[in-house]
């Protein structure tokens, strides 16, 4: 098994700044991918970002320019740099990876419980 424990979310006024962290542990023998997403209420879930293999990054047209994401592969950690944050990006964010357990294994999806990030003056 795998847990994932994301950390940083709070209250934050228009134009501030957060940082997110997803720490991975258990079972790992090598991440595939890793990302962020985000679901307001009444809304689906959606892709923040997400960093595939070796370090290609995707990210939401929402959040160009704004976020960035990055992995410390040696701590299986995954950071969400927030900036120029808007009321809009009120959310709950949910770290996400796709863990492969064992050589030539298929990677399986793990999800956190989440972190309430809001946006409001």
């Amino acid at each position: 098994q795998v847990q994932l424990v994301e950390s940083g979310g709070g209250l934050v006024q228009p134009g501030g700044s957060l940082r997110l962290s997803c720490a991975a542990s258990g079972n790992i023998f090598s991440i595939h991918a890793m990302g962020w997403y985000r679901q307001a209420p009444g809304k689906q879930r959606e892709l923040v970002a997400r960093i595939i293999g070796g370090g290609s990054t995707n990210y939401a047209d929402s959040v160009k320019g704004r976020f960035t994401f990055a992995r410390d592969n040696a701590n299986n950690t995954g950071y969400l740099e927030m900036n120029s944050l808007k009321p809009e990006d009120t959310a709950v964010y949910y770290c996400n990876a796709a863990v492969v357990h064992q050589r030539w294994g298929q990677p399986y999806d793990y999800w956190g419980q989440g972190t309430q990030v809001t946006v409001s003056s």
